[in-house]
């Protein structure tokens, strides 16, 4: 059992005294536990010894034969520093390091384990000086301090013991105790867990902001653009103009020999391949140059003074997605330099390991794309977003992207292995041989797990007791339809329009538009497409449109509140869809509705847009259907109004549970704080699923909760048919449903709704557990 990178801190700095007492079985009370351990810390004398009388303490409360505490060293070591249990010549022999053994592994991912046969598990590692080979069960958790663990607590028992949820939280609330005693100093120095800046030999762990998801491994090359210019007097001006002439041109041509290879398919990522070579002909970047030229300056100094402008300005901007275009400049003034240096971009194919980590500061999309992306494994940058053209093009290519980690550049060397987990956001430099082979194990049963979803293809994903239920995928690239195929999905649940948006220096016209919608239609066969309209503003910046620099871009001016202030850019993508649909079925799905009357005006604008194509004699969608999002809690409380005007809805779960919690979901410091699986989330959806079955409105839910297995059992549970998720998303709740038997998860949730706990996913993971049920 896994929890999620911050549980251990779940309720921050809450006052002890006021945590409830454990209701598991041999713990006791929490809160007696908890008041002997504030008396052993508060006592005086050496750290070691309190250290000694803690595991006791803890070891009788818990009714456990073993407890061990285990804290971080330097090199990323774990050293046992205390136990009861254990042989006491262990103490301070026994090493382990990270990602080695069960205590390792806990370490390494920052989550707990709870195992009744701990033997059995694949990571275990046995150290005969501790003679622990007696005891069968365990349950570990992570000790945290500011974000980063520095120890991991376990408890061992010679019986098979399945340990229950109340039995984890009180052990995480102990590690949260014992950090304030691990921190201090007096057990490992501080200096001795500080970062080290510069090249150090050892192994090491950095965080980093995950742009594309996946996990990959390689060494390490190193992308840096280094360019000496000497001479940067012009002794003939009208020369170095023919010199900056044929240099942009040899450029542009082999920008459009980029855009005309294999890998530059249709979509978005070749949209923003097509900015940026029109950027590349940017009248007034080429004419700043052209005239630094007339000043005197050779074409090489004009270009890099230019360059060195362009930085300092952009730098000043606020603008996330602007900032971001300023990498765009960089490096088309390289490329410019080194074809006027003669140094085109190199092929440094045959040069390359076979499998390559790129690491770079930063990096354009042209860029990415002159290295051989069959040997790339992954790109992490020290900065870099979402947004960023690379990290668009670099999803289109399924290259796991890991972005903003600190200081990269200075703490690895060429050649240096690496493993890239953008899936839990770190990135381990130098790893140890235990974490290079439990990360092949994951690429290995990643591949297998591939391998076996592609074998559900033409089978139903219905129940074992005979509930069809319908999957569809959530796309905002083009080459996210060819999942269609592989994955057999039901069709497009929602389909993201402003990536093109976003990726385009100007606004698209309707003709633009239009051609768009028709490759996605194309793409897509005969399975349904829910188009969902433009949702920019906020924190989705258009290139093209002034930010108004809200602080709080979540809540602000953003989807259905800027497109009805600016009817012009609705209508015009609402006629781009209709003309798109000739002769199929359209479903439109409007964003952040917060009352009907928003509903009814938007679509009003449907329908004038309808109209307009009848006056034209305009080729009709065979059906148009109309739906809302369900993300604004206010709607909650209007759902039978809102329900007379929709033909569909859609539950949009990511905003509708950040909303809920008033919990900013891209604060990691609350990124585990509620959970999805709770009493009121599952209680919200219940209900809202009730009224849609009653007014007879079919409804769906998209969002990360559908994608994951045991979110999406929960979902089948409360009578959810239609779930839509990412593409990676689909292989493994396909094989949940099928094995599962949806009555008696039914029954089991009756009691789930009114839980008042944290979270229930331990008790829904341990009824999957109870009935085989693959998640």
């Amino acid at each position: 059992m896994t929890r999620d990178f911050q549980s251990s801190s779940t309720y921050g700095d809450a006052k002890l005294s006021k945590l409830k007492p454990s209701t598991g079985n041999g713990l006791g009370s929490s809160r007696r536990l908890l008041s002997r351990l504030r008396d052993v810390m508060a006592e005086g004398g050496q750290a070691q010894k309190r250290l000694d009388r803690i595991v006791t303490l803890i070891a009788t409360d818990i009714v456990a034969e073993v407890c061990s505490i285990y804290l971080l060293r330097a090199g990323e070591v774990l050293e046992l520093f205390a136990t009861e249990g254990l042989k006491s010549e262990a103490v301070h022999n026994t090493r382990l390091r990270i990602g080695e053994g069960l205590i390792g592994t806990i370490a390494a991912q920052a989550t707990a384990l709870t195992l009744s046969e701990a033997q059995n598990h694949p990571a275990f590692a046995y150290r005969p000086e501790t003679g622990e080979e007696i005891f069968h069960s365990m349950m570990g958790v992570p000790i945290m301090h500011s974000g980063r663990v520095v120890g991991v607590l376990a408890v061992q028992n010679q019986t098979q013991r399945h340990y229950t949820e109340e039995e984890l939280e009180t052990l995480e609330t102990v590690a949260m105790v014992l950090a304030e005693l691990v921190s201090g100093g007096e057990l490992v120095p501080k200096k001795e867990l500080q970062t080290v800046d510069g090249i150090a030999v050892l192994p090491m762990r950095l965080d980093g902001t995950r742009l594309s998801e996946g996990v990959g491994m390689g060494q390490v090359v190193l992308h840096r653009v280094e360019l000496v210019l000497h001479n940067l007097v012009a002794e003939d001006p009208e020369a170095e103009l023919e010199r900056l002439h044929d240099a942009v041109a040899d450029m542009h041509g082999a920008l459009d020999n980029m855009l005309e290879s294999n890998l530059i398919r249709d979509g978005e990522h070749r949209d923003v391949l097509e900015t940026y070579r029109l950027i590349a002909e940017d009248a007034g970047w080429l004419n700043k140059i052209s005239d630094a030229i007339k000043s005197g300056l050779k074409a090489e100094a004009a270009v890099q003074k230019i360059q060195t402008e362009t930085r300092l300005r952009m730098n000043q901007i606020s603008d996330p997605y602007l900032k971001e275009r300023v990498q765009d400049f960089e490096d088309l003034a390289n490329r410019l330099l080194q074809h006027l240096m003669g140094e085109t971009p190199a092929d440094v194919a045959d040069e390359l390991p076979d499998h390559v980590v790129l690491v770079a500061k930063s990096m354009g999309p042209a860029e990415l794309m002159d290295y051989d992306t069959d040997k790339l494994r992954a790109l992490v940058l020290e900065e870099g977003s979402p947004t960023s053209h690379v990290a668009i093009v670099a999803r289109a290519l399924d290259i796991p992207v890991l972005g903003r980690v600190k200081s990269l550049m200075k703490k690895v060397e060429p050649l240096d292995t690496v493993v890239v987990d953008g899936d839990n956001n770190q990135i381990f430099v130098r790893p140890s041989d235990d974490i290079i082979q439990a990360f092949k194990q994951t690429l290995e049963a990643r591949a297998e797990k591939k391998a076996g979803y592609l074998q559900l293809k033409g089978l139903p994903t219905q129940t074992l007791d005979g509930q069809e239920i319908d999957l569809f995928l959530n796309a905002g690239l083009l080459i996210d339809l060819q999942h269609l195929e592989e994955s057999d999905a039901d069709g497009v649940g929602l389909y993201r329009t402003e990536i093109p948006f976003m990726a385009r220096s100007e606004l698209p016209d309707v003709d633009d538009q239009t051609q768009l919608y028709e490759k996605i239609y194309s793409q897509s066969g005969n399975r349904p497409v829910v188009f969902r309209t433009l949702d920019a503003g906020g924190d989705k910046v258009l290139p093209y449109w002034e930010s108004a620099g809200e602080e709080n871009p979540a809540l602000g001016w953003r989807a259905i509140r800027l497109t009805l202030d600016r009817p012009a850019i609705l209508r015009q993508q609402i006629r781009a869809l209709v003309l798109a649909s000739a002769g199929r079925e359209l479903q439109i799905m409007f964003p952040m509705i917060a009352e009907v009357q928003e509903f009814i005006a938007a679509r009003r604008l449907v329908e004038m847009e309808v109209a307009r194509s009848i006056e034209r004699g305009e080729i009709l969608p065979s059906l148009v259907k109309v739906g809302a999002m369900l993300e604004v809690p206010s709607l909650l409380f209007q759902m039978p109004q809102l329900l007379k005007e929709v033909d569909f809805l859609s539950i949009g779960s990511n905003d509708l549970i950040q909303f809920l919690f008033a919990c900013d979901r891209g604060n990691p410091s609350l990124a585990s704080r509620y959970d999805s699986l709770s009493g009121p989330v599952l209680t919200v959806l219940r209900d809202v699923l009730k009224q849609c079955n009653k007014a007879q409105v079919p409804v769906s839910l998209c969002g990360e909760m559908g994608g994951r297995p045991i979110d999406a059992m929960a979902l089948v549970g409360i009578g959810f048919t239609r779930i839509s998720m990412s593409p990676p998303a689909l292989g493994p709740v396909k094989t949940m449903i099928r094995s599962l038997e949806l009555t008696p998860l039914k029954d089991f949730m009756e009691n789930l709704y009114t839980d008042s706990s944290h979270s229930v996913r331990e008790k829904l993971r341990s009824f999957a557990l109870d009935h085989n049920v693959v998640i």
